[in-house]
């Protein structure tokens, strides 16, 4: 006997919208979609099951008489250019969610070790001058544009690296979970910081340029250091209407892109996409970053400035889609969840105090061999 599953009609349209899926795209998948929501028919719990899936809910949801109120459990300081901040999409939220089971056991963990709070969290406030911020930040991090590297990806690496040996855990990655079909969009969000003085944590989107990561993390290390938990607004495009993002952006750009380096250096003659390029190179920042403190140190008026952001942005985004995937699973998988994370949870596991079942889990992985192997690159085992 076929069982049927009696759904909630406003169900399924709250699931189709927040999905973002094309609703031509979820009618194929599901030709008996119109019954369902007209109330004519109801799916069978293979059927339930499959249109969770596909627009990425919970099973558990199709079971409650009206929608939750599905928002962001945190503070949401994003805005999309003028238009204010748009409904937040599965990614987002599975992403926050798993960050913030991550946080919860890295806190239980580090208490139970009796690690100290650390001291930076919580020590800065807006009033803090924009100019010191960013001086403590840069001797915090040893981040000086000298100790950069040589690439956008070296400076990435050595920043996070400084971020967590001072205890902060950093999460970059580009999909939600391990799902390599669930790609993060950097249109939506860039980053996010979690405050907590024993379990500070970032997250980082892994789908935006190595450059765009870069003013990410230091963005929300400032939150860190203000102690504040909130998904970021990082669209240079606009004048950030919150006191504490603009605080924050202006932070991070005075960390990456000094503006008295930038008034000695920048030449107003030469082609601005070059001039962007060549200054990006130089501070291991984004043109966008770089872009903005232009118009800061009055080289562009706001009007020029927007026309030209929107330009460089349609190239960024270019250079985005081109972009290819690959790499080492184990540098990728340990830098979604963390180095310092994996480690706690590996040792941790061995001396027996967390089970095999549940360290798979948190660390995105399906088997013991694999567990070992990571234990083994990060020098746990």
């Amino acid at each position: 006997m076929t069982v049927r599953v009696d759904v909630a009609a406003s169900l399924y349209a709250w699931a189709s919208e927040r999905s973002g899926l094309d609703s031509s795209e979820l009618a194929r998948k599901f030709p008996k979609l119109p019954q369902w929501e007209n109330g004519d028919q109801q799916p069978t719990l293979k059927q339930l099951e499959q249109f969770a899936r596909a627009t990425r809910t919970p099973v558990g949801y199709f079971f409650l008489s009206a929608p939750p109120n599905d928002e962001v459990p945190i503070a949401d300081l994003r805005t999309v250019g003028d238009r204010g901040i748009r409904r937040a999409s599965p990614d987002l939220l599975d992403t926050i969610y798993q960050c913030q089971q991550r946080q919860d056991w890295y806190h239980d963990h580090a208490r139970s070790i009796g690690l100290d709070p650390i001291p930076r969290i919580g020590s800065l406030t807006t009033a803090t001058p924009v100019e010191e911020a960013a001086s403590a930040m840069i001797d915090e991090m040893s981040f000086s544009v000298e100790r950069r590297g040589k690439s956008w990806t070296e400076a990435f690496s050595r920043l996070r690296d400084q971020a967590e040996e001072g205890g902060v855990l950093v999460m970059v990655s580009g999909v939600a979970g391990s799902n390599t079909r669930r790609k993060l969009d950097p249109n939506e969000f860039r980053g996010f910081a979690l405050a907590d003085p024993l379990a500070p944590l970032v997250f980082v989107n892994g789908a935006d340029t190595k450059a765009a990561q870069i003013f990410t993390l230091v963005h929300e290390l400032a939150h860190l250091w203000l102690g504040e938990t909130a998904l970021s607004d990082i669209d240079l495009s606009v004048q950030a209407t919150h006191k504490t993002e603009r605080w924050c952006n202006a932070v991070a750009a005075q960390v990456l892109v000094p503006l008295e380096m930038l008034l000695a250096d920048f030449d107003d003659r030469a082609d601005l996409t070059d001039e962007l390029e060549r200054l990006a190179r130089q501070f291991k920042s984004s043109t966008l970053a770089v872009l903005r403190r232009v118009h800061e140190a009055g080289y562009l008026d706001w009007d020029s400035y927007r026309q030209a952001y929107r330009d460089e942005l349609r190239r960024v985004m270019r250079l985005i889609d081109a972009r290819g995937g690959g790499g080492d699973f184990y540098n990728t998988q340990t830098a979604r969840v963390s180095k310092r994370f994996a480690r706690s949870v590996i040792t941790s596991t061995l001396e027996g105090q967390t089970l095999y079942t549940d360290a798979l889990q948190m660390l995105g992985l399906k088997k013991l061999a694999t567990f070992n192997n990571m234990g083994e690159r990060l020098g746990v085992m």
